[in-house]
C-alpha cells in the first residue's frame, strides 16, 4: 500500500475551509482512479504545544504507481488546482510506502 498524505496549515478563514473541503474539495478528490481509501481531519492535536496543521487528509493506493497515476489523470489534476480555493496557509503534500508492523 503506499499513501498520500497532505497537512494544511491555518488558513486565513477556517470556516470557508472546513466548507469549501467538504463540499467541493472531497467531491474531486473521490473522482481519482486507483483511490482505495481516505479520511481526513480538522481535530489536529499536537502532544505538546499547539498543533502546526489545521487539517489532515490521507489517501491510500494499491503502490506508488497507482498512486502517481492517480495524481496525473485529469481528476488528479483538478483536484491538485482546487487547492488554491481553500488552503491560504498553503498544503504539505507527502507520500510513502506502508511498512506493516508485528506485535
Amino acid at each position: 500500500m503506499h499513501k498520500l498524505m497532505v497537512l494544511y496549515p491555518e488558513p486565513a478563514d477556517p470556516d470557508h475551509f472546513r466548507d469549501y473541503y467538504v463540499s467541493n474539495h472531497l467531491p474531486l478528490v473521490t473522482r481519482m482512479p486507483g483511490l482505495l481509501a481516505w479520511r481526513y481531519s480538522f481535530e489536529v492535536a499536537a502532544t505538546q504545544g499547539p498543533a502546526p496543521y489545521f487539517a489532515v487528509f490521507e489517501a491510500e493506493f494499491a503502490d506508488a504507481a497507482a498512486m502517481t497515476a492517480a495524481r496525473e489523470s485529469p481528476q488528479g489534476r483538478q483536484a491538485a488546482a482546487d487547492v488554491a480555493n481553500y488552503a491560504t496557509g498553503g498544503a504539505v503534500v507527502i507520500d510513502y510506502p506502508v511498512q506493516n508492523g508485528t506485535i
